[in-house]
């Protein structure tokens, strides 16, 4: 069974293929192109197509809070394109798809070069590799057979006529033949250019069709010929030096033609190998090797470097003309938390790895990354300018405004152009897992980890310092809050029974004080003025004021009897605040809860039953049993000390 639904795969992919294929005359080209103008396109055009094709979603961010706090009234595109694997640079990539509508239509952008700049690993080869992939399962274009450029067939129409052609098709004609068709069209076809054949071809990353990569090449060996071709010496003997059978169309720009040329670490090259850039971009041409005419070339030209060769080339007066014709994209490193953690995440799906992740591991990983990216700021403190980035909600202390993240930003311009790279973070979650004794790694084994991968860094002391202090100080502490609420979640859940009882008590209490009545003592029948000191000792834990606590009471009165009038049930989960407060109150007594939460003790029955369902409630929440057993000796050790 399994051979027959391989072979049939294999023969419809097969068909499917020959039905994308085309052979005919440039007659039968026209006849197709009149149903479709679109078939004609230029290669910025298609691009473009490629990128929104799949799907564009404007968010409107007054719907949507954390992305208003984010981005204001900013309007927001997210690009179906790009959304499995780039996070956290939607900024970025609005700035490449609009380079991308500019050029399709015309404008100044489709001669120009896109320019990727950033630091190491902020995933500029990535977009490039995402691009280049994209172009290769795009739909094969129609070119001329046996054209070395895979040129556009309109190029055979003689410019006299093309007025004409150009309203009968409704198409835009540019460009003009490679010397190789220009000959043959004479010699093989006696000018009748109808008659010239016409094929669909596709784009190939290695078949080198329609995609040319041009690494950094070594500055005493600089030939052009990797740009342009070269003239074959084999063939020179046999024709006239300016014939053009003997050139060999085969450099990155020929092979780009009508798709992609991408300059790998663009200025590590030699200023005057670049040049051809220039006529390529401006005059969408490029030079034909020995003595030939110049060639057309549409293709779009993707370049990229870091940031210090950038400032270098950019700082010589001399590079004004290739400056001038370079649109340049900064990629920054991804600043939003929730972002960032999709990264690793989605390297970590496409891994062999099969260990288990305790929750908040790639949390806190991701904090460390973000940290070092980060500006400092005399505003806020890191982790609360980590917090403002991701879109949560913050008022600091003392401040009686919200911090507005549009002041950070402003405060520093250059933010996410420095610090840790997303590759750096990977290594060390690999090591982890590749050293880890029960195939798990948690927090703290990762935050290990990390200390020991700073201490190798090759950077300043002063540096050095400071991100060791962001591992051991600020993340440690943001990372024992989590885990208080995670504990207390699940120690919580043991103890409901006590939370049930705080829950029913408050609720006499509160009623009989609002209605201005007594209670009942359950075991002596003794009536009792309400506890204000235990209402106290529960609103407190949230901050209600004395002032305020009357107008709680009464809300919390009211609720309930609403929530029994409609047939619902009442239990401690009832009503959010009063939850949250009794809650806070249970876990007040911090000597008791690190007392149940230490293995080293032994616990009676009940404690132990009481830790058995907590250790339960953590597991549902994606704990193992070694991480588990880990975390909470952890806890015991670090998070209830006096």
């Amino acid at each position: 069974m399994g051979k027959v639904d391989i072979s049939s795969i294999i023969q419809k992919d097969r068909e499917e293929r020959k039905t994308g294929i085309f052979e005919g005359v440039f007659l039968d080209y026209l006849e197709i192109l009149k149903q479709n103008p679109d078939i004609s396109m230029l290669a910025h055009q298609r691009m473009y197509n490629i990128i929104t094709n799949p799907g564009v979603e404007i968010i409107k961010t007054d719907e949507n809070p954390r992305l208003r706090r984010i981005y204001g009234n900013d309007v927001v595109k997210k690009y179906k394109f790009f959304e499995d694997d780039f996070f956290g640079i939607d900024k970025t990539i609005m700035k490449l798809v609009r380079y991308f509508h500019s050029a399709a239509m015309a404008g100044e952008e489709s001669r120009q070069v896109l320019y990727l700049v950033g630091p190491v690993g902020s995933g500029k080869s990535s977009l490039m590799e995402a691009l280049k992939k994209a172009l290769e399962m795009s739909p094969p274009v129609y070119a001329l057979k046996g054209c070395p450029i895979r040129e556009e067939p309109l190029h055979l129409i003689p410019k006299h006529l093309r007025k004409q052609f150009e309203e009968i098709l409704n198409v835009k004609i540019e460009g003009d033949l490679c010397p190789i068709c220009r000959y043959r069209l004479k010699n093989e076809f006696n000018g009748e250019y109808e008659k010239f054949p016409v094929e669909t071809v596709g784009f190939s990353i290695r078949s080198r069709k329609g995609i040319g990569v041009v690494p950094p090449v070594d500055p005493n060996n600089q030939d052009t010929s990797v740009l342009i071709g070269s003239v074959d010496i084999s063939k020179i003997d046999m024709y006239p030096e300016d014939d053009p059978r003997v050139l060999s169309l085969n450099g990155a720009f020929n092979v780009g033609n009508r798709g992609i040329v991408e300059f790998i670490e663009v200025f590590k090259n030699e200023t005057e190998y670049l040049h051809t850039m220039i006529t390529a971009t401006q005059e969408k041409s490029v030079p034909s090797p020995g003595k030939g005419s110049m060639i057309y070339f549409d293709g779009i030209i993707l370049a990229h470097s870091n940031e210090a060769e950038w400032n270098k080339f950019k700082s010589d007066h001399t590079n004004e003309a290739i400056l001038d014709r370079i649109v340049k994209i900064e990629i920054p490193y991804c600043l939003e938390l929730s972002e960032e953690k999709k990264i690793y995440e989605k390297i970590l799906k496409k891994s062999r790895f099969k260990a288990h992740i305790a929750p908040h591991t790639i949390e806190v990983a991701s904090m460390f990354a973000i940290l070092t990216r980060l500006a400092p700021s005399a505003k806020v403190d890191p982790m609360t300018k980590l917090k403002i980035y991701n879109g949560e909600e913050i008022v600091e202390k003392g401040m009686a405004r919200k911090i507005d993240i549009f002041e950070l930003h402003e405060e520093a311009a250059r933010e996410g152009m420095t610090g840790i790279s997303t590759r750096f973070i990977m290594k060390s979650i690999d090591t982890a897992l590749s050293e880890s004794e029960h195939d798990c790694i948690n927090p703290i084994s990762v935050m290990e980890t990390l200390v020991k991968a700073v201490k190798e860094l090759a950077i300043s002391d002063d540096d050095k310092s400071r991100y060791l202090a962001f591992i051991q100080d600020t993340i440690r502490k943001e990372y024992n809050k989590i885990l208080e609420k995670e504990i207390t979640k699940a120690f919580i859940h043991g103890y409901r029974e006590q939370a049930e009882s705080l829950f029913n008590n408050y609720l006499d209490h509160a009623e009989a004080y609002v209605n201005k009545t007594k209670i009942k003592d359950r075991n002596t029948g003794e009536e009792l003025e309400p506890d204000e000191k235990f209402l106290r000792s529960i609103e407190e834990q949230i901050g209600i004021t004395d002032s305020a606590a009357k107008g709680f009471r009464a809300d919390v009165t009211a609720y309930m009897f609403f929530v029994l009038r409609n047939g619902g049930k009442l239990d401690y989960n009832s009503y959010e605040p009063l939850k949250e407060a009794i809650e806070k109150k249970l876990t007040a007594s911090v000597r008791e809860l690190s007392r149940v939460v230490t293995m080293a003790k032994v616990r009676d029955q009940e404690q132990s039953e009481k830790y058995n369902a907590m250790v339960e409630e953590m597991k549902k929440n994606g704990y193992c049993g070694n991480c588990c057993n880990v975390i909470l000796k952890y806890a015991a050790n670090n998070l209830w000390k006096d």
